[in-house]
């Protein structure tokens, strides 16, 4: 999507950013040159749709995945920042993304040309319910396959009609998933999880191997092959957007893991990214201010 953040004298700046684009840039960031990010998404033909594209490019995210529509354009969404703390206006309703998973055959090359897979239940929300069911298939043949499926709910209640279809459709992309990160804050106000033990044992019921939950300053919890770990978060002299936040970390343990197989290190180090994300202004925060 477009992003309009605040900039100075009431001006907006204008970014690229969404939830699975910034997940990507932090793997991106933080994984070694020998890996490869591609991002899965479809785009429009007109000019804003091409600079994007070659944004991407030159970030060192791979574009061959990416489904181009005539006459469609990327969503745009505003932020609005108030201590810290964001809040968001969207228009996204005619978004190319909207048809990431229109094209079977191309979603299916796509997923079978990578290793690790990964997704969000903002990618569910957007799509048409047959288009979910489409990518939900391809994640579960991923997962039977051997690969990493990687998920997080980021449950987001106004984009879904109703709290049954939402409450059945995450579960479903936690099924198809081998590991799920999703955020406590989030599971205990739309699931009505009272505890993370709660969160990670209802994910663990859904056949989830291994769950991460992010629980903000508290720290996070990890449950790998069912051995849970706490990991504290690390300190924020001074929270200048929380944009990204989750997003980064999902980036920067995702790569990590990939590299040490060592959860608990892996969600250390995504801590310290994290950290260094929510302390400067918009979503993707240049790798050389990361300490990576």
């Amino acid at each position: 999507m477009v992003e309009l953040s605040q900039a100075a004298a009431g001006l907006l700046r204008k970014g690229f950013a969404g939830d699975t684009l910034n997940t990507a840039w932090y793997a991106r960031a933080c994984l070694p040159g020998d890996w490869s990010v591609d991002y899965c998404t479809a785009l429009g033909d007109d000019a804003m749709s091409d600079e994007m594209v070659a944004f991407f490019n030159e970030a060192g995210i791979g574009t061959t995945s990416i489904r181009r529509i005539k006459g469609k354009a990327p969503g745009l969404y505003m932020i609005s920042l108030k201590d810290g703390e964001r809040s968001f206006s969207y228009w996204r309703d005619n978004s190319a993304a909207r048809q990431l998973a229109a094209d079977a055959d191309f979603l299916r090359q796509a997923i079978e040309g990578a290793d690790v897979v990964y997704f969000s239940g903002i990618t569910l929300a957007i799509l048409s319910r047959d288009d979910a069911d489409t990518l939900l298939s391809e994640a579960r043949r991923a997962k039977a396959s051997g690969k990493l499926v990687a998920f997080d709910p980021n449950i987001r209640p106004r984009l879904w009609s109703g709290y049954d279809e939402m409450h059945a459709t995450i579960s479903e992309g936690a099924r198809a998933a081998s590991l799920v990160l999703p955020s406590f804050e989030d599971e205990a106000l739309h699931f009505g999880d009272v505890s993370i033990e709660a969160t990670i044992h209802r994910y663990r019921a859904l056949g989830v191997r291994d769950v991460v939950v992010k629980n903000g300053a508290d720290g996070i919890t990890l449950d790998f092959d069912g051995e849970e770990t706490f990991v504290p978060a690390e300190r924020v002299e001074q929270v200048v957007d929380t944009t990204s936040a989750g997003d980064s970390f999902n980036g920067a343990f995702i790569a990590h893991y990939l590299e040490a197989k060592d959860a608990p290190a892996s969600a250390r180090f995504a801590a310290k990214v994290a950290a260094r994300v929510v302390s400067e202004h918009g979503a993707l925060v240049a790798k050389d201010k990361l300490g990576v």
